[in-house]
């Protein structure tokens, strides 16, 4: 699929954590950068929020923590990319959170509702990419809150 500044390949990854919790009062705040490039082997972790705001420095305040995921090959994951966890579209890249760099980023994916990975039934070794919008259904397609993603 061809984004704003061309062709680009999937990043693909496997969930190594799940995680269970969420807050309302996170913090977290969105860096300037449209996209990051990501190495194989880095482990990044993946955040869902409703929020929607994609200036740089917005506060991300609402969320629910999805899991680590490693990536399996060298890519840039960009701003408007959708998560995908075993095909399935979970939401769309909001941004970044450097809070934790250079140990990892937190990858802000935006969701109808921001949902944890236990909820949205994530399991580790799942198949996770980021790639293009499809040209189908909305960023949000397929309802981050219907069961298992796989």
């Amino acid at each position: 699929m061809i984004g704003e500044d061309g062709p680009k390949r999937a990043v693909t990854g496997t969930v190594v954590k799940v995680l269970i919790h969420r807050r309302e009062e996170r913090g977290m705040e969105l860096l300037a950068f449209a996209g990051r490039c990501v190495r194989a082997g880095e482990v990044h972790e993946l955040v869902a929020t409703d929020h929607a705001e994609t200036a740089a420095g917005s506060r991300i305040d609402r969320v629910a923590f999805l899991g680590f995921a490693e990536m399996e090959c060298a890519g840039v994951v960009d701003r408007g990319d959708e998560l995908r966890v075993n095909g399935r579209v979970v939401g769309t890249v909001l941004g970044f959170d450097g809070c934790h760099f250079p140990n990892h980023y937190n990858i802000l994916v935006h969701t109808r509702s921001p949902l944890t990975g236990d909820e949205l039934g994530l399991r580790p070794e799942d198949r996770v990419e980021f790639a293009p919008a499809s040209r189908t259904g909305g960023p949000t397609a397929a309802a981050a809150g219907a069961g298992r993603a796989g």
